[in-house]
C-alpha cells in the first residue's frame, strides 16, 4: 500500500464501510483485520494511489449531464461521440491553463443508448463507453395512469397437467396464462427465476442459486412441442414406447418434482431430436438451421461460454463419475481461455452446439408464452425474477471469474431471524471489474432475465447499493458492508427497462436504509411490500391506505409461511422438527408470539372493515384459516394503493406448506412442491372455482381487474 494513503482512505476508495448499525441499534466497527482481509481479497493491499486517467472506462449519465475528463494541464482536446445506431457528434472542450479538469457537457441530441466517447489529445486517441440513460424506469401505460393491476405468483416446476412430464413446462404455463387472464382477470403471472440450474437434488435445485444468470433451465421445455421430436421417426418411436409413457405417468403422480429423473427423461428425446436437427436442418442450411445460427451469432460469447461449460461438465463427469463441478476438473480446463479448453471446443463442437440448441428452443417457447399473454391484452404478461446469487461452482463463475471477488462470501448480519448472521456462500461482485467491463455483463443479465416478459423482479435489490461481505475465515457475524457504484447500476437498469419496455420491481426487504428506498423511488423502481412485515412502530399492522402506491404488495414469499401455514403455525412446527428452533420451549414461545401476531392481524382486519366487528377473537387461537379470514386478507391486499398486487398460488388455494425452508437442503423438499390443483382441476374443480371467484370479486371491486380481450 502507498505510504501516502492510509488504510481507512484506501478502504473508502474501494467502498468498504467503516462500520454499520444492526437492527438492534448496535454499531459494529470495521476492524483493521477485517478491513485488511477485504482489501487483500480485492488485490488492493499494494495498489496505492494511482494517477487519474484522462478518460474513465465508462461514463453513465443522464442526457445533458456534464462529464469530467483529466487531460494534461492546459491541453486542448477534441471529443467525438460515435452513436450506437451510427453517425457521430463532434464536440470540443478547451481546458484553461492551470485547470485541474476539463468539463464536457453532453449535447441534448445524444440519444439514450450505449455509445463510444472518442477523445483526441496531442499524444493520441483514447476511447470510453458512454451510456446515456433515462431518469426513470419504464411503466406500462395503464400504470402510468395509476390504474392498478393484479397477478398470480407461481413456481413453474409445480404447474402440472396431464401433459407435463413430472414438472411444469412452458405449454402448461400458457394454459395457466389463459386461466389467469380469462378467469381471474389478472394482468400477469409472476414466476420463480427460470435460470439454468444443475437439476440435481437436493443441493442444486434452488432457482436462487443458478448455474447461469443469463440462460434458462431447459427442464421447462415441452418436449412434445419441439419440431424435431415430431419430425424424427426415432423420437416418435421413443415417445410412444411403454417405458417412456410409464415413466411420465409415474413422475406426474409424484407429490414432488424429481429433477434428476425428469431431466434424464427429457434428454432421452432431446438428444435424438438434436441429431435429427443436425442432419435435417444444420448441414443442409434450412431456414430452421439458419435461425439457430442467427441466434448463436446474436448471443455471442455469453452463450458460447455457457454451452462450452455445459459440454465440459458432461464430459468431465463421463470420465470420472465423482466429478460434478468445475473446481474438480483438471487444472487445464478451469480457465475458459486455456489452450486445453480451445482444443476441447474444436473436438466437441457438436456437444457445444447441443446446449446452444437447447437455449434456442427455450427462448422460442418462452416467447410463445409472452405472445399468448399479449394476445389476451395483459398489461404485463410474465413477471420474471433475477436472483442475487450464482452458484460458485457453476457456469457463471467459470466464465466470468474476473467479475467476482475470491476470498470473500456474501451474507447478512445478525438479526432477530438469524442471531448469528447468514452466510450465503457465494462470492460478491467486483465493482471495479464490472466498471472496467463497462457494465456489459450486468446489462446483459438484466436483458436476458427480462426477455419475453413485461416485468422483472430484482431479488435483494439492495445489492445495487451494498452487500454484506465476510472474508474467508471470518464468521457471518464478523463481516461488514461494501458499497457498489449504485448510481451507475440504477441508471443502466433504467435504460434496459426503457429499451425493453419492462417494469422493474425491487425486492427491498430486510435492512434497507431510507436513502436507498428514496433512490429506488426516484428511478421509478417499484418497492416490494409483504403483508406480514408492514407494521407501525408499535407493532400494529398498517392500514391499506398507508402502503405506498409505487409498490408491489404480496401475501408472502417462497421463504416464508403461506397464509394457511402462518395461521396453523405449520412453519414453526416444521422448523422445530428439523432442529432449527432448539428445544420445545423455544417452539412454544414461537407459537405464543404467533398467536399474538394473529390477534394483531385480526385487529387490523376488523378496524379496516374487512371483518365484522363481532368476528370471534378466538379465531386467532385456532389453526384454521377460515374462508372469511381468507377473503378478508385478500381484500385487504387488493385495497392498497400499490400499483401491483400479487397473490401467491399457495395462498389463493389455501395450501399449508411453503416452498422453501431457509437453512435446509436435504432435510426438507425445497423447490419441489407441485400445485395442489392441476391445470385441468383449475377449470373443473368447484373448490378451485370458489377461490378464483373470491379473488376475481376483489379485483373487480378494487379496480384491478383486466378484462381479457381474447378469451
Amino acid at each position: 500500500m502507498d505510504r501516502n494513503e492510509s488504510a481507512p482512505l484506501l478502504a473508502e476508495r474501494f467502498g468498504i464501510q467503516p462500520g454499520y448499525w444492526d437492527i438492534f441499534g448496535t454499531y459494529h466497527e470495521t476492524t483493521p483485520e477485517l478491513r485488511g482481509a477485504i482489501l487483500a481479497s480485492l488485490g488492493a493491499g499494494a495498489a496505492g494511489a494511482q494517477a487519474r486517467p484522462v478518460v474513465e472506462p465508462v461514463y453513465v449519465v443522464i442526457r445533458g449531464e456534464t462529464i469530467v475528463l483529466h487531460p494534461p494541464p492546459g491541453e486542448e482536446i477534441e471529443c467525438r461521440i460515435a452513436l450506437e445506431a451510427g453517425g457521430e457528434i463532434v464536440v470540443a472542450s478547451r481546458r484553461s491553463n492551470g485547470s485541474a479538469k476539463a468539463a464536457l457537457r453532453l449535447p441534448d441530441a445524444v440519444p439514450l443508448g450505449y455509445h463510444e466517447l472518442r477523445v483526441r489529445t496531442k499524444d493520441g486517441s483514447l476511447s470510453s463507453r458512454l451510456i446515456v440513460c433515462p431518469e426513470r424506469a419504464y411503466l406500462p401505460p395503464a400504470l402510468e395512469r395509476a390504474e392498478r393491476r393484479a397477478g398470480l405468483a407461481v413456481c413453474l416446476w409445480g404447474v402440472h397437467s396431464n401433459e407435463t412430464w413430472g414438472c411444469g413446462d412452458f405449454s402448461a404455463l400458457e394454459k395457466l396464462i389463459d386461466w389467469v387472464a380469462e378467469t381471474l382477470q389478472g394482468a400477469y403471472v409472476a414466476l420463480n427465476p427460470l435460470h439454468a440450474i444443475h437439476n440435481r437434488a437436493p443441493f442444486n435445485t434452488s432457482p436462487y442459486l443458478p448455474d447461469s444468470l443469463h440462460y434458462r433451465n431447459p427442464i421447462y421445455l415441452d418436449v412434445d412441442r419441439v419440431d424435431e421430436t415430431r419430425e424424427s421417426t426415432e423420437c416418435q418411436t421413443l415417445r410412444s414406447s411403454k417405458e417412456i409413457r410409464a415413466a411420465i405417468a409415474e413422475l406426474n403422480r409424484s407429490e414432488f418434482v424429481d429433477y434428476e429423473r425428469v431431466w434424464k427423461l427429457k434428454l432421452s428425446l432431446l438428444r435424438p431430436a438434436f441429431e435429427w436437427f443436425r442432419s435435417a436442418h444444420w448441414e443442409p442450411r434450412t431456414d430452421r438451421g439458419n435461425a439457430l445460427r442467427a441466434y448463436i451469432e446474436a448471443e455471442g460469447e455469453l452463450l458460447e461460454r455457457y454451452a462450452l461449460h455445459a459440454a465440459l461438465s458432461e464430459e468431465m463427469h463421463r470420465r470420472d463419475a465423482n466429478v460434478w463441478i468445475w473446481p474438480q476438473w483438471p487444472e487445464e480446463y478451469r480457465d475458459p481461455e486455456s489452450g486445453a479448453v480451445a482444443e476441447f471446443r474444436r473436438e466437441h463442437a457438436p456437444a457445444v452446439l447441443f446446449h446452444q440448441y437447447l437455449q434456442w428452443l427455450v427462448d422460442g417457447q418462452v416467447e410463445a408464452v409472452q405472445r399468448r399473454a399479449v394476445a389476451h391484452g395483459m398489461d404485463i404478461g410474465l413477471l420474471h425474477d433475477l436472483p442475487l446469487a450464482t452458484d460458485r461452482c457453476g457456469a457463471e463463475l467459470w466464465s466470468n471469474r474476473r467479475l467476482y471477488v475470491a476470498g470473500c462470501r456474501v451474507g447478512a448480519p445478525p438479526d432477530d431471524f438469524s442471531p448469528n448472521g447468514q452466510d450465503w456462500s457465494f462470492p460478491p461482485p467486483n465493482r471495479e471489474a464490472h466498471r472496467a467491463d463497462q457494465y456489459r455483463t450486468f446489462a446483459e443479465s438484466i436483458r436476458h432475465s427480462a426477455r419475453h416478459g413485461g416485468a422483472l423482479r430484482i431479488d435483494h435489490v439492495m445489492r445495487l447499493f451494498r452487500l454484506y461481505w465476510m472474508p474467508d475465515g471470518f464468521p457471518a457475524s464478523g463481516g461488514t458492508y461494501v458499497h457498489d457504484h449504485h448510481q451507475d447500476l440504477l441508471r443502466v437498469l433504467a435504460l434496459e427497462s426503457v429499451r425493453e419496455q419492462v417494469l422493474i420491481v425491487g425486492e427491498d426487504l430486510g435492512t434497507v436504509e431510507p436513502w436507498m428506498r428514496d433512490a429506488l423511488a426516484r428511478t421509478g423502481i417499484l418497492s416490494y411490500r409483504l403483508f406480514y412485515f408492514e407494521k407501525n412502530g408499535d407493532g400494529r399492522f398498517r392500514a391499506p391506505s398507508d402502503y405506498p402506491a409505487q409498490a408491489l404488495v404480496s401475501s408472502t414469499t417462497h421463504d416464508l409461511p403461506t397464509l394457511s401455514g402462518f395461521w396453523s403455525g405449520r412453519d414453526i412446527q416444521v422448523r422445530f422438527e428439523l432442529g432449527l428452533l432448539g428445544d420445545q420451549g423455544n417452539r412454544d414461545r414461537a407459537l405464543q408470539r404467533r398467536r399474538e401476531e394473529k390477534h394483531r392481524m385480526l385487529d387490523a382486519l376488523i378496524e379496516q372493515g374487512f371483518l365484522p366487528g363481532g368476528f370471534p377473537r378466538s379465531a386467532a387461537d385456532g389453526p384454521d384459516l377460515s374462508g372469511e379470514l381468507h377473503n378478508a386478507i385478500t381484500g385487504f391486499l387488493a385495497s392498497t394503493p400499490c400499483l401491483l398486487m400479487t397473490l401467491n398460488q399457495e395462498d389463493l388455494t389455501k395450501e399449508v406448506d411453503q416452498q422453501n425452508v431457509p437453512a435446509t437442503t436435504w432435510q426438507y423438499p425445497n423447490w419441489q412442491r407441485k400445485m395442489r390443483f392441476s391445470i385441468e382441476d383449475l377449470a373443473s374443480s368447484g373448490e378451485a372455482a370458489a377461490y378464483a371467484g373470491m379473488l376475481r370479486n376483489w379485483l373487480a371491486r378494487t379496480g384491478r381487474a383486466q378484462q381479457a380481450v381474447n378469451g
